[in-house]
């Protein structure tokens, strides 16, 4: 899988507002939204677009098997 890499500040500006695309990231994939009824204006329940839900998955009513409905689109940048 040869992807296009981002930094958390490239992601922050896809969050519906900023910019017109609706991006998340989990476990260092960077998946797009924009076309989700879910992610309406870059929100989802009390998640905003633009992040990387990894740490918050285990507080969400589903499972990370909710990624696999979406094709990740780039790579999150390693810290450090």
């Amino acid at each position: 899988m040869d992807l296009p890499v981002y930094t958390k500040q490239q992601l922050a500006l896809r969050n519906g507002q900023d910019k017109p695309q609706i991006w998340v990231a989990y476990k260092g994939l960077i998946y797009d939204m924009t076309d989700s009824r879910l992610w309406r204006n870059g929100k989802h329940y009390e998640h905003w677009a633009g992040q990387d839900l990894t740490d918050e998955l285990p507080d969400a009513p589903h499972t990370e098997a909710v990624f696999e409905k979406f094709t990740p689109i780039a790579m999150l940048v390693k810290p450090g």
